[in-house]
């Protein structure tokens, strides 16, 4: 399984590194052929402003609240004398505690930025 996330990894970046050096190849030939408008360099307004809104608090919110689900795993964390059937559901009900609590995250920075833009 490790070695299944360290290909994803690699070529998920290799990916990503090409698709930013091809962007920026076809928005230098658009400028040098007279295309500024096209390029979309210009544009200094944001596409979506909620969407840039209060960055800071999002991450914010979402790593408090990724800790208080890991601490709430720990809690909950039984002993060592589990079956591996145990231990399966054990370690599905981890990643669904930590997977509710960054949601609620989330949630949680929707419900304060929506508050606050009225």
């Amino acid at each position: 399984m490790e070695d299944v996330l360290i290909t994803v990894a690699v070529f998920g970046g290799l990916f990503f590194l090409i698709k930013v050096f091809t962007d920026f190849l076809l928005k230098r030939k658009l400028i040098k052929a007279g295309h500024v408008d096209k390029a979309g360099i210009l544009d200094e307004t944001p596409k979506n402003k909620e969407e840039n809104s209060y960055p800071t608090l999002k991450w914010g919110l979402i790593t408090l609240f990724a800790g208080l689900g890991l601490l709430v795993i720990s809690l909950i964390e039984r002993s060592d004398s589990l079956s591996n059937y145990g231990r399966l559901v054990e370690s599905y009900m981890s990643v669904g505690i930590e997977l509710i609590a960054i949601s609620l995250g989330f949630l949680f920075y929707f419900i304060i930025i929506r508050f606050s833009s009225k």
